[in-house]
């Protein structure tokens, strides 16, 4: 059983289990976030299609921790010019755990 969500921006194809690094959610350490941006559920073998959500689905998801990511490094420069700048930037997250799957 899998289903496709929406959270921040983005879709997700979840299953029962996985652990996601989405992007930062409000919601503190140990709470659960319901998600009812469900695109389509896939249960045993019979796949339902929203249209654009499917009705009455949801995905509950277990906030596990916060954090950053991996430094990314913007440098722009022109060039003859002497014009440099440097900036660092780090991507807040939160890891989640699918509990559950309701369709």
């Amino acid at each position: 059983m899998y289903a496709i969500i929406e959270t921040g921006g983005k879709q997700y194809k979840v299953q029962e289990g996985d652990t996601l690094y989405i992007e930062k959610l409000p919601f503190g350490d140990g709470e659960t976030v319901e998600v009812d941006k469900v695109f389509a559920v896939e249960k045993d073998g019979q796949l339902t299609v929203g249209t654009p959500f499917v009705d009455g689905a949801k995905v509950v998801l277990k906030v596990v921790r916060h954090g950053k990511g991996k430094k990314i490094i913007v440098f722009k420069y022109k060039p003859k010019k002497n014009y440099r700048r440097k900036k660092g930037h780090r991507q807040p997250f939160t890891q989640v755990t699918v509990e559950k799957i309701l369709a």
